[in-house]
């Protein structure tokens, strides 16, 4: 898994390993606090947001092997 660095994400941005209908989620550095998520379909719909600590744990959660 690639992760960019929380400066090269004040555009939304989608993971390289999008499906090729375009299923993905797209993430967006609202701040350095507050990381927003989106569904790449759905752009009319309200974005989740998630404190920078809240999202780090989940990447490193998804992140573990094993």
């Amino acid at each position: 898994m690639h992760i960019r660095q929380a400066a090269s994400l004040t555009e939304w941005t989608k993971s390289s390993y999008s499906a090729v209908n375009g299923d993905c989620v797209e993430i967006k550095l609202k701040d350095q606090s507050l990381v927003a998520v989106r569904d790449s379909k759905a752009h009319h719909r309200p974005p989740l947001g998630f404190t920078a600590e809240t999202w780090s744990a989940f990447i490193t959660g998804i992140s573990r092997k094993g």
